[in-house]
């Protein structure tokens, strides 16, 4: 089933809350690139991938890696409002014995791909799997989102110059690029500028759009299937903390949770939020 685009943004605001309830709850945990990554994942599990929550081991289904695996109360609370799991859940996040371990743990949760966390890992497993379907001649699409920060890492670039070579035309990368990591704005810990190019430069396919924007990133990962001979990128902008307004374009909301009283204001806030 695939969800029109108005259905998507009010999921999208209820993702956001569970965000903020998941976090505080812990009083741990990455709230900022999660809100930044929220339209992107909605997008993905409700519209563009092939899966079943009922069947969460099909094996015609596509493939999801979040490489900066540290947003993933953002993935927890899209499978959860998919239908993987209960969304009563999400409130175990980071706690003792949960399966909602505060990086994704593959072992826990069933539902995930691989366990992720230790940055610029994910795209190399996407290209790994991207191959292994074209090997056996499958028609599956690997998705890998990734944060912007992350790039800093070489090992993104090796698997870049990998899935070009390979002409991986049925592997799709994401950049959340909210241009923050933990230490500050990315321009001044290690500019990544042009980034665009350096993506072309290595023979990647590349698509700029609003991250927030759910028609443009729908449009996004339609032209990146209809692209043939080479992997794409989406390079999505978006805002860190999106949608809470003490929380945006704030670098010290990278790994900070709220407390009660600051998740009732951001609550409050998500609620009148067109």
């Amino acid at each position: 089933m695939k969800y029109g685009i108005e259905e998507m943004k009010k999921i999208a605001k209820e993702v956001r809350k569970d965000i903020i309830r998941m976090t505080a709850e812990a009083g741990s945990g990455h709230p900022g690139g999660s809100l930044s990554s929220v339209e992107i994942m909605v997008s993905l599990y409700f519209h563009v991938m092939e899966h079943n929550p009922e069947n969460h081991k099909w094996e015609g289904r596509d493939r999801f890696i979040l490489s900066k695996g540290h947003v993933c109360p953002a993935l927890y609370a899209t499978l959860a409002r998919r239908g993987y799991f209960d969304p009563e859940e999400l409130l175990t996040l980071r706690k003792l014995g949960s399966r909602l371990q505060g990086h994704p743990d593959r072992n826990k949760l069933p539902y995930l791909e691989i366990s992720s966390g230790s940055l610029g890992q994910g795209l190399s497993v996407a290209v790994g799997m991207a191959i292994g379907f074209k090997m056996d001649n499958r028609n599956q699409r690997v998705y890998c989102l990734m944060g912007d920060g992350e790039l800093q890492e070489g090992q993104i670039w090796e698997a870049a110059m990998t899935g070009a070579h390979y002409k991986l035309d049925n592997l799709c990368g994401i950049v959340d690029v909210n241009g923050l990591q933990i230490d500050g704005w990315t321009k001044d810990v290690m500019n990544l500028e042009p980034l665009a190019n350096k993506w072309k430069a290595f023979g990647w396919h590349v698509i700029e759009v609003d991250g927030h924007d759910i028609g443009e990133l729908l449009k996004a990962f339609e032209e990146a299937k209809n692209v043939g001979g080479k992997p794409t990128v989406i390079l999505a902008r978006t805002v860190k903390g999106k949608g809470i307004s003490f929380m945006e374009n704030r670098a010290e909301w990278h790994g900070k949770a709220p407390t009660r009283e600051e998740a009732e204001i951001a609550l409050k806030e998500l609620e009148e939020m067109e």
